[in-house]
């Protein structure tokens, strides 16, 4: 029975996407079934895994709204398969509101994938509403990446209250998978402050792995690909490559 992890924070431009994408394909490099779930609309997971956004059909759209069956939804890449997404998503708030058990609809839906996969990796909108909490109800565990800014630990202690207030009413089971530091800065004194701070809240739940920020990971989803893919030798492709190592010695 696969694993079902949401990639979590309502804050934008935290490297969500980033990390969703890179640890799917250092995930199925490592030789592990890795699925990634797009909910954003946005579709950037989707692109990021050179699958082409504006033409994938069906998308999660249309598993969510009842459309199509999981598995064919299903888009197979050399980095991973993906459940893609793209601006249709959009839509499906709208038509999830008048459904039954409106939380529960991804859950239900990745049920039929789990034994297929080791791992389901979902990628969630920026903003905590109803498709991040359709996420949030799906998963076992929540991965949050957290930019070493000083903005980016406004609202972290929402995103807890907000998974504690899930962990009580819709799913129980739901826990913290790891805390991980992004575009981490070794010039600046900042980027140590805020690491210090982030591990003083969030203790060992932090990952040993800290992404640097790096040029190469900025440059990929470009051209379509994991920075793994796109410069395997950079320090941003090493990082994710030690993080999936690290992700895996705790499962």
């Amino acid at each position: 029975m696969g694993k079902i992890i949401a990639i979590t924070n309502q804050k934008g431009g935290v490297g969500k996407t980033t990390t969703a994408v890179n640890l799917a394909a250092a995930l199925t490099a490592e030789g592990k079934r890795a699925l990634l779930c797009d909910m954003d609309p946005q579709g950037n997971a989707t692109s990021g895994m050179g699958v082409d956004k504006n033409s994938a059909a069906p998308s999660t759209y249309s598993v969510l709204i009842g459309d199509a069956e999981p598995r064919d939804a299903v888009a197979s890449t050399r980095f991973g398969d993906v459940l893609p997404a793209n601006k249709s998503l959009s839509g499906a708030v709208v038509e999830l509101v008048g459904m039954d058990s409106r939380e529960f609809v991804l859950k239900k839906a990745l049920g039929r994938l789990r034994g297929e996969y080791d791992y389901i990796l979902i990628d969630c909108p920026p903003s905590l509403e109803l498709l991040t909490l359709n996420s949030l109800c799906a998963a076992d565990t929540a991965l949050i990446p957290v930019q070493c800014e000083y903005f980016a630990l406004e609202g972290l202690s929402d995103l807890v209250a907000t998974v504690r207030m899930i962990k009580r009413g819709l799913n129980p089971p739901l826990d913290i998978e790891g805390v991980l530091l992004t575009m981490y800065d070794s010039r600046t004194n900042f980027s140590a402050q805020v690491a210090d701070e982030v591990k003083k809240y969030f203790g060992k739940k932090v990952y040993g792995v800290v992404v640097p920020r790096n040029v190469r990971v900025s440059e990929a989803p470009s051209h379509g690909e994991p920075v793994l893919a796109y410069d395997g030798g950079s320090r941003g492709a090493v990082a994710y490559r030690e993080l999936a190592r690290e992700f895996l010695k705790r499962n």
